[in-house]
């Protein structure tokens, strides 16, 4: 590992069973340490001041709740300031929704709950760095959308959403679905939300079943994404 570039990620949680999933193992692999900070409770400004990777992970709270939630204004700003810098960054559903909203596009409720595996549809430009998920079912769950961020380069949509993932030069990565999801842990998601799984009328028993017939190959799909990923980072 280039000694310029620090050995720790840092990733920022809103959930305690929503973390970095199956991508721990590949950055421990790749001779990184991880930090979580948790959202709302811990001082976020050395996650987002951190000059080295940090990830934003996903939560069932939306972008525009600060009302309910005053802490995540704090965070929007420092997300904006980090961005500005364009240090490297990645957002997972939430945190690609405050990806996008703190390049100024409008995160809003969609029109369906999009929650379960299915295949993305991968834009068709050079470089795409999620080419490997080209045929592979990834895990989607979220009601919330966005737009576009003005310069954003549109790497994945799905059937229900035109806005899947984007990224902002090579530093900034947005991913609505969760590439993290790990083959282990689906069943603490399927306690921890079964309330929105119950009000949106979901098949439990289905969702763990296609867990245990996806997630395996979307480890390996994602092990391959990011380990190129961090060799570009610290290669520049």
């Amino acid at each position: 590992m280039s000694t310029a570039f620090p050995d720790t990620i840092y990733a920022v949680q809103h959930l305690a069973f929503e973390d970095l999933g199956a991508l721990e193992d590949v950055f421990y692999q790749q001779g990184f340490r991880v930090r979580y900070f948790e959202a709302g409770v811990d001082d976020l400004t050395k996650a987002f001041e951190h000059p080295g990777l940090t990830i934003i992970l996903g939560g069932p709270i939306g972008v525009y709740e600060t009302a309910d939630y005053p802490f995540l204004q704090q965070e929007i700003d420092l997300l904006k300031a980090r961005l500005e810098q364009n240090l490297p960054t990645v957002g997972i559903c939430l945190g690609a929704q405050l990806i996008a909203h703190a390049l100024g596009a409008k995160v809003y409720a969609g029109h369906a709950k999009e929650i379960g595996w299915s295949k993305l549809q991968l834009s068709s430009q050079a470089n795409n760095i999620l080419s490997p998920l080209e045929g592979t079912p990834v895990l989607h769950w979220h009601g919330d959308t966005f737009d576009l961020p003005e310069q954003a380069e549109l790497l994945a949509s799905s059937e229900l959403y035109p806005n899947q993932a984007f990224r902002k030069g090579n530093q900034i990565l947005a991913l609505q679905f969760h590439i993290e999801a790990a083959a282990d842990s689906m069943e603490k998601w399927l306690i921890g939300h079964t309330c929105e799984l119950r009000k949106a009328n979901l098949d439990i028993p289905a969702l763990r079943q296609n867990n245990s017939l996806f997630a395996s190959a979307l480890e390996d799909k994602a092990a391959a994404i990011f380990s190129q990923w961090l060799k570009t980072l610290i290669e520049r």
